[in-house]
């Protein structure tokens, strides 16, 4: 069953050994993911299942990472200090790959190291969690329909592992949102970050799986197919949304949403 999911961003600065004199800059997302890990801990899962946009990427196909032990540090961003391992829950992903084989292609990777999409996420929530095991999984450049359709058949083999499963959903929004942004101004981040947020409090999931192309690509996210599965997943679930913060300090879209579930 599923019993935690959220959507949140992975911005390394939030590592306190990578970010140092900017912490306070995200003081309110920090707080989010804090509120969060208590949240985590009360739902007592066995599993989480984390889904990231900067997972190993293959043409037209999921990815699932199949390495036996998965590795979390962050060293390519200058901190030595921090380092967390897991143990994968390795036969979820060839039970996956079997049930996905007639809709789309799963290809199953082995990456010992998870990218920092995966590990700023658990680092906060999974930390204080002895024993968690991680599902890691990449999403890919199909259809909008082909990633919600995928979250439900990830929503079916959860219902049938008997286990109890936290869906993580990385991904910032807009990177475009100042004239400063890493990846330039677009009048249309803001645009993109607001009616993202507007449908998700509305559980407007056909809306968000719609959303007009063009805004998509011209706000430079990197979140929005993470959320196409999460919300897959959460298909036929009774969640409140639940808007813990929203920060752009850096012209990117820090948004920590709780789907709390009823």
């Amino acid at each position: 069953m599923i019993s935690f999911a959220c959507f949140v961003p992975h911005a390394p600065v939030l590592i306190p050994e990578v970010g140092q004199k900017n912490l306070d800059k995200l003081s309110d997302t920090i707080k989010s993911y804090q509120y969060l890990e208590h949240e985590i801990y009360a739902a007592k899962p066995d599993i989480i299942l984390v889904i990231s946009p900067h997972a190993e990427k293959r043409e037209g196909a999921f990815t699932i990472n199949q390495q036996p032990k998965l590795k979390l540090d962050f060293k390519d961003f200058g901190d030595l200090v921090t380092n967390l391992e897991f143990d994968n829950e390795i036969g979820f992903g060839y039970q996956v790959k079997e049930s996905c084989e007639e809709y789309f292609p799963i290809i199953l990777t082995a990456n010992e190291l998870l990218d920092y999409g995966s590990g700023v996420p658990l680092y906060f929530l999974a930390r204080n969690l002895p024993g968690i095991k991680v599902i890691n999984i990449g999403f890919s450049n199909l259809s909008n329909e082909d990633h919600i359709k995928f979250g439900e058949i990830l929503k079916e083999q959860i219902n049938l592992s008997g286990k109890r499963v936290a869906v993580v959903a990385s991904g910032d929004l807009s990177h475009k949102l100042h004239q400063d942004s890493p990846a330039g101004y677009s009048a249309r981040g803001q645009e993109f970050d607001q009616r993202m947020m507007e449908l998700l409090r509305d559980r407007k999931v056909e809306e968000i799986a719609k959303l007009d192309k063009e805004l998509v690509k011209e706000a430079g996210e990197c979140g929005y197919r993470s959320l196409l599965i999460l919300l897959g997943i959460m298909k036929n679930i009774n969640y409140i949304p639940e808007k813990l913060s929203y920060q752009s300090p850096f012209g990117i879209g820090y948004l920590v949403e709780n789907f709390k579930i009823g």
